[in-house]
């Protein structure tokens, strides 16, 4: 079965890596392990929330992958513990965020089972670019001015 792109407009050039990065997105939320908000705490400000209760920041890790925020947590198992009732599974897991162009990790912190990690939008400026129309006539003037000398 063919799958309908939603970049396959004449009009949308190089957009095959919004395509590509779409298609990541998609794999990675197919594990809902574990819940997270994403909220917007600012104009130019955002800030995903992570619920890792039982965690330690010895045990996460968050790092900055090409365009990725990779967030990853490790529970070591206590061998000496002996449960009579096991509900809260020591497990690990790998939650990856696509971050656009523009979008900064400004930092992160653990309080009470939350894992927030704050993120900032640059603001660009905007560039406008003239580019130089030349006619034929200029063409061939420049091509032969080339071959006269």
């Amino acid at each position: 079965m063919s799958r309908l792109s939603l970049f396959n407009s004449p009009l949308l050039l190089g957009f095959d890596h919004f395509e590509r990065a779409l298609d990541r997105v998609a794999k990675a939320t197919a594990d809902g392990y574990p819940p997270y908000n994403v909220e917007q705490v600012g104009e130019n400000a955002l800030r995903i929330t992570l619920a890792v209760a039982g965690f330690t920041m010895d045990s996460l890790s968050v790092q900055i992958e090409d365009n990725q925020l990779v967030i990853r947590g490790k529970q070591e198992e206590d061998k000496d513990r002996v449960y009579l009732h096991r509900g809260i599974a020591a497990r690990q897991f790998q939650r990856s965020f696509v971050l656009a162009d523009g979008i900064e990790v400004v930092g992160a912190r653990l309080e009470n089972g939350l894992l927030q990690v704050d993120l900032a939008r640059r603001v660009a400026a905007s560039r406008v670019t003239r580019v130089e129309i030349r006619g034929e006539a200029e063409e061939s003037a420049g091509a032969k001015g080339k071959r006269s000398t």
